[in-house]
């Protein structure tokens, strides 16, 4: 079977979603990004938006920025059609607090690789976990967090 055969069955897009997870958005192979991510990729991630493959880097930078240590596992995936649903934990430290954080991405295959991404996490709890003070200075130096887009 070639790789864009596996790619289009619904065990090789899972695999493809894990791996953006897993591998690409937690810094182990940033190397990876072109393999998982279509070129004209969007990823809508609560507010903000993401274009292309420099779009997904400079997200993946600004987690990593946060939580250098940043961990996702992906927990559950379902697929259909051209799509999959990825339930993922995030684990990480930011200024020394453990952070746990979970969310659910769902993934649309293009040609093999995700086109499009929509993402959502409950971010209250980065601040209900990092407290008040720690989560207003991540906004002061994370200011990009603040914009919508």
């Amino acid at each position: 079977m070639t790789d864009t055969a596996e790619a289009g069955s619904h065990g090789g897009r899972r695999e493809i979603a894990r791996r953006a997870l897993e591998e690409v958005c937690s810094g182990r192979d940033p190397g990876g990004l072109t393999a998982v991510y279509h070129p004209e990729f969007v990823d809508h991630v609560n507010a903000r938006e993401y274009r292309g493959h420099d779009g997904a880097r400079r997200s993946v930078a600004l987690y990593l920025a946060i939580f250098p240590d940043l961990r996702f596992v992906v927990e559950e995936q379902l697929s259909e059609d051209n799509r999959v649903a990825s339930r993922w934990t995030l684990h990480g430290t930011h200024r020394g607090r453990p952070v746990t954080l979970r969310g659910i991405v769902i993934s649309r295959f293009e040609d093999g690789r995700i086109i499009e991404d929509w993402a959502a996490s409950d971010t209250l709890e980065i601040v209900r976990q990092l407290g008040v003070w720690r989560s207003a200075l991540l906004l002061v130096k994370h200011r990009a967090l603040l914009r919508a887009r």
